[in-house]
């Protein structure tokens, strides 16, 4: 089980390890933030909301350059700057007491996380070798959510003393958090920037219309974060008998299972067409997973408990084999010398369904009730299905992304005899 969990020493550990280093302050920043905002910053929750939408949207268009600037100066250079411009502004929350600089250490915060996660991305691209990332970044997902259910823990502490002075601790450790990252960044060996080219010194990615598909339709696919965050707590509330505590325990238990099973399940996904056939296969279980949810409504408390932990099961195994088939096409898309530009804009599509998504999923699962789930189920099986034809086009019109993704497998080049034209079945 160790083996299992850990991740092959060198490279492939050092990230995990800064991994897990801030995301034990970002889970105890994520449970204790909104009431550290109006308890201690004083912010009302419509302020509140709207900084973080702002802050976030302006994050998601700054970390497509900050990727780029991530391919030409440098990953880990890059990485470790953006580690120590997150823990200036989580820093700086500790002071701020007004909406207009709490506006500006937002922005700061989401542009640089999303930079961050672009430059990481191309980090491990240049660290790992292709057969190896899919892996990889499922050991990094078991790492994140091992960090953030023990830094979740940390935020529960703070929430039942309920005083300034825990808030302000939480704070802090995860501002630390993101110095310790830093620190374990410039462990890793450097990778070589890759010089810009006349013809490619604009941001290619904003004229790939393939990839920009590609992007758009896993960005439906991730409706399905901020389901247990916001979606599934108010359809238990609003629309069930279930108990309340039950909230938390199915965020337990969908942290729990992907910390123990994303790593195994991902090791089927080793090229194009297996990435396309898992995401295939996620959407035919959200779509399973939205009717189970649905008929918890309108039963007692007990049916209603076990419907909604059947419900909770077949979205992590949905969640897992979608995570894993994602991470393979925004990597085996992605032209090489270009990974933190391109990683950039496709991380855009996690903003946009934090920013969006509890929109959708409010009017859907509150407002429509049992049809508003279906119809979300549908939606996912649609984008998921599209994704096959649609990276199929992408592959088409990048031969070496293509040939990248077809020996990426464990039999090596050409194990599958196929071209760029038959990688997405």
């Amino acid at each position: 089980m160790t083996t299992h969990l850990l991740p092959p020493r060198g490279a492939q550990r050092t990230l995990a390890l800064a991994q897990l280093s801030n995301s034990v302050g970002d889970g105890a920043y994520y449970v204790t933030s909104a009431l550290y905002f109006t308890h201690v910053v004083g912010l009302s929750p419509a302020r509140i909301g709207l900084g973080l939408t702002v802050a976030w949207a302006v994050g998601s268009v700054v970390g497509v350059p900050l990727g780029r600037l991530a391919d030409r100066r440098g990953p880990r250079g890059t990485a470790v700057l953006l580690a120590l411009a997150t823990a200036v502004a989580v820093a700086s929350f500790l002071v701020v007491r007004d909406f207009v600089p709490f506006l500006a250490a937002a922005c700061l915060y989401a542009s640089a996380q999303s930079g961050l996660a672009a430059a990481r991305q191309a980090l491990l691209a240049g660290l790992v070798p292709p057969r190896e990332r899919t892996g990889a970044l499922a050991h990094l997902q078991s790492t994140l959510n091992a960090g953030l259910a023990v830094g979740a823990g940390l935020g529960g502490v703070a929430l039942s003393l309920g005083t300034d002075t825990a808030y302000l601790t939480v704070f802090a450790l995860d501002a630390l958090s993101f110095l310790l990252c830093a620190y374990v960044l410039t462990r890793l060996p450097a990778v070589a920037p890759v010089p810009a080219t006349g013809e490619g010194a604009k941001l290619e990615v904003l004229r790939d219309r393939p990839y920009a598909v590609v992007t758009l339709l896993n960005t439906v696919l991730l409706l399905r974060m901020p389901l247990l965050s916001l979606g599934i707590p108010l359809w238990i509330t609003e629309r069930t008998e279930a108990p309340e505590w039950l909230v938390s325990a199915l965020f337990i238990l969908n942290t729990g299972a992907v910390m123990l099973f994303q790593v195994r399940t991902a090791r089927s996904v080793t090229g194009l067409a297996t990435a396309a056939r898992a995401i295939r296969g996620s959407g035919l279980l959200m779509l399973l997973t939205c009717g189970v949810f649905a008929l918890s409504a309108g039963v007692p408390a007990w049916t209603a408990t076990l419907v909604l932990t059947a419900g909770s099961v077949l979205l992590v195994i949905a969640e897992m084999r979608q995570s894993a088939g994602s991470w393979q096409l925004g990597f085996d898309l992605a032209p090489a010398g270009r990974i933190g530009e391109y990683q950039g804009f496709f991380g855009t599509g996690v903003t946009v369904a934090r920013t969006l998504g509890p929109l959708l999923l409010t009017l859907l699962l509150v407002e429509w009730g049992p049809a508003g789930w279906l119809l979300l189920g549908g939606l996912i099986l649609a984008a998921a299905y599209a994704l096959g034809p649609v990276s199929r086009w992408a592959a088409r019109t990048r031969p070496d992304a293509a040939d990248e993704g077809a020996g990426s497998g464990p039999d090596g080049p050409d194990a599958s005899g196929e071209r760029a034209e038959q990688l997405v079945q």
